[in-house]
Parts: C-alpha cells; structure tokens; sequence
C-alpha cells in the first residue's frame, strides 16, 4: 500500500456547505498551501481496508463492482450491472500505474463507510481537507438518479468537533468526471490528530454508488507572512540592482561640499557591460544610489523561474495605481471546475498551487516610489473539467477598481503589470 503521507491549506469549490467548531472559514481563505501533510491514495494492487474498523453497514470485498453495501479497492471498473455504471480504466491519481480508487457501492441504510485516525498534524493551525468524488452511475442508466450527498467529520481524539463538510449532491454526468470537495478546519491547540469520518447520508441502493480517490490535508500558510518575506527581499534588492540609464555613458562625478566633520563624499563612476550606476563613497560604508528609469518594467534581482522562463508570458492588463497599498483578488472565472493555479510577484512565488473558487485568492501589496513596478503572473497547473484555465483578477486601488480577465494553460501563462501612477 502507498504510504499516507502529510500535507496544507484551502479549497474553493461551489455546492460546499462549511460547517465548523472554531472560525476557521475566513482565515483559511486567505491563505497559501504547503506541500501536501496527509495523503491517502488508496495504493496500488491488493491493499489493507483503509477503515480501522470495518462500518456497520458495509462489507470489504475485492473485485471492480462490488454489490449493494459493500466497497472495494480497485483500479479499474468493467461493465459493471450491465453498463449502469462507467468503465473506468484508471483511478484518479495523476501518474500512478495500477493505482486504487475507494469503488463503494452504497448501503441502502446509508451510514458510515470510512473512519481512520489521521496524525502528524500541528495543533492550532488551519488546514484544507479535499477528496475526490465521482458518481459513477451513468444518465440513462439502469436507476433514477439518486446522487449520493457525502458527510464528513473530523473530530479530536476525545470526540470533540472540529470540522464538518457536506460535499452536496455529485450529480450524475454523461461521462466519467472527478471533482474535488471539502472544505476548512482549524485544530485546537495542543491537538495533532484527527478522525475522519465519512458518510453517506442519501439512503437507498439503486444509483447511489460513487467513487473516492486523493484524500488530502494541506496547511494554510497566511500570505502576509511571505508578502512581507518579499517586501525584505525587494528592499535588499534595492539596494543592489543595477538601473538602466538614458545616456550610454559614464555618470559625470560631482564633487559636494561636506556638511558636517567628516571629509566630502566622493562620486566614482562605476560601469558595467551595459549600464551605469553612481556609487557614492562614504567613509567605510558604500551606498549604491540607482539612477532614475526610464520606462515602465519590473525590476529585480529575483531570477526568472523555470515556469515564467520556458512559457509565454503575454501582458493582459497595465494598471497604474496611485501610492498605497492595494488588494488583488482571484477568482475562478464562470463555471467552478477545478482549476489550480500559482502566482508569481516579480519573480517570487506568493501562491503555490492554489484552487480558484467563489471565494477569493487575496494578496496585498504596497506601491510607492521604493517600490514602483509589480509584475503578477498566473500559472496554470491543470485546465479544470473545462479547458483552458480561467481566472477574475479584481485590483482595487485607493482609487479605483480594476478588472483582468486572465486565461492560462501548459504553454501560456498570463501576466499583469501594475505601475505607480506619475
């Protein structure tokens, strides 16, 4: 069986309803996911149940259609009841040959069909918990639709609540399609495990059988926290960059006259390959002073990551913004499908991985004549359900409100620039 291994923070999706014991909702909206803290996958091959006790109303079995009121473990479905169901030739896991999916054909009593303790976790930090679902019985099938609706629980060791998610009705489709539920929760301090507890509450057999892959847990890392990391890391870069200058020739040194005991400052040009820069001597210290630009580019000493460097990165919207701090938001554009996406500030990663929903991805960010030039690029990391990758980007100045509608797939990123405003 594949190892559980432990993961981070936040999911959006439509049709969740959020229940929690603490309030979680807002904080683990603005966040940013870490590498996965928990994932269950199910394994490859014959596997150990998952459940650490076997459910009053459910059988394990093995085999690609098990019956009414039992679950199996498998990698593959084959014209299961007579073509009710899809055949299903590989589970969801990206990559992983021979790899299970949880089948569970549902208990006409409904009720319980996984319970495990989950540890490893940090007490009083937010998290994600995310599965991913399918109804696997087809329209037109042998049964009326009864879209199974998945309850699921987490609950301290003691039994206290500490998150709840309804998945709502997964409807059946024409085609086979994973989505992804779940929702948020916040750990109570001194507390680093959790039981999972899902459950199907739609009761009744025919039509009710769905499938279950990819359960994770991410932690939410607030965006403040790397927004001021590169706020340290934009200001040291300041103070090293090398600016472009009008004439292509050395600076003229100035002499100035000392303003206080010690001896005057002295001037010295300093030339690389292709720009110019004044550094003034100071007594033992060396300030590097740049000269004034002279068209609207980001500038810093970040290197250009591997994802910005080998995709296009056309420029969707310029905005410039009066001095202050201002809000970026990102949404998913139109239908909610699953699309996943990072975020890069010149250069730096500030969003990792994230999902787009209803509810927004929000970063804020200071511009000023310190800071002048902003360079944001979405990066898609899948297409969704519904190619390409679609996102609402809202920009809102002290001023004004702005509006970019961004489209990225594997090949193109989407890129916008905003400016301090002269």
């Amino acid at each position: 069986m594949k190892p559980l291994h432990l993961l981070c923070c936040r999911l959006l999706c439509a049709g969740i309803i959020m229940l929690t014991a603490t309030n979680s909702s807002a904080q683990g909206l603005n966040c940013t996911l870490k590498s996965p803290a928990i994932i269950i996958n199910f394994g490859s091959g014959k596997v150990s149940d998952i459940n650490e006790a076997t459910p009053a109303n459910y059988i394990p079995v093995s085999g690609p259609c098990p019956n009414d009121g039992y679950y199996s473990f498998t990698n593959a479905t084959s014209d299961c009841f007579f073509g009710d169901w899809f055949t299903l030739t590989e589970d969801h896991t990206p990559g992983d040959a021979g790899g299970n999916m949880m089948l569970v054909n549902a208990s006409p009593a409904g009720g319980v069909f996984l319970s495990r303790m989950l540890s490893g976790l940090k007490g009083g930090s937010t998290y994600e918990f995310k599965a991913w679902m399918m109804n696997v019985c087809r329209i037109r099938g042998g049964c009326p639709p009864l879209p199974p609706n998945i309850l699921v629980q987490l609950t301290s060791p003691s039994g206290g609540l500490v998150g709840k998610f309804y998945t709502g009705e997964l409807a059946q489709t024409a085609e086979p399609r994973w989505s992804p539920y779940g929702g948020f929760f916040t750990l109570p301090a001194g507390v680093t495990s959790v039981v999972l507890t899902m459950i199907n509450s739609t009761t009744g057999g025919c039509g009710n059988d769905f499938a279950l892959d990819d359960i994770t847990i991410r932690e939410c890392v607030k965006p403040e926290v790397i927004i001021a990391s590169l706020a340290r890391m934009a200001s040291t870069a300041l103070t090293q960059q090398v600016a472009l200058k009008k004439e292509a020739k050395p600076a003229v040194a100035v002499k100035q006259e000392p303003t206080s005991m010690e001896s005057a400052p002295k001037e010295v040009p300093v030339k690389t390959a292709s720009r110019t820069t004044r550094v003034v001597q100071k007594g033992p210290d060396t300030q590097v002073t740049p000269v004034p630009k002279t068209e609207p580019r980001t500038i810093t000493s970040m290197p250009v990551p591997p994802i910005l460097r080998n995709r296009e990165n056309p420029l969707i919207k310029q905005i410039e913004a009066p001095a202050g701090e201002l809000r970026v938001d990102l949404y998913d554009n139109g239908t909610i499908d699953g699309d996943t996406v990072s975020v890069y500030h010149n250069n730096q990663l500030v969003v990792a991985q994230a999902l787009l929903g209803q509810k927004p991805l929000s970063l804020r960010i200071k511009v000023n004549a310190a800071q002048p030039h902003h360079e944001l690029i979405m990066v898609a990391h899948n297409l969704g359900s519904i190619p390409p990758n679609t996102a609402l980007m809202i920009v809102t100045t002290a001023d004004k409100r702005y509006e970019a509608f961004l489209s990225s797939s594997e090949q193109k990123n989407a890129r916008v620039l905003i400016t301090l405003k002269e």
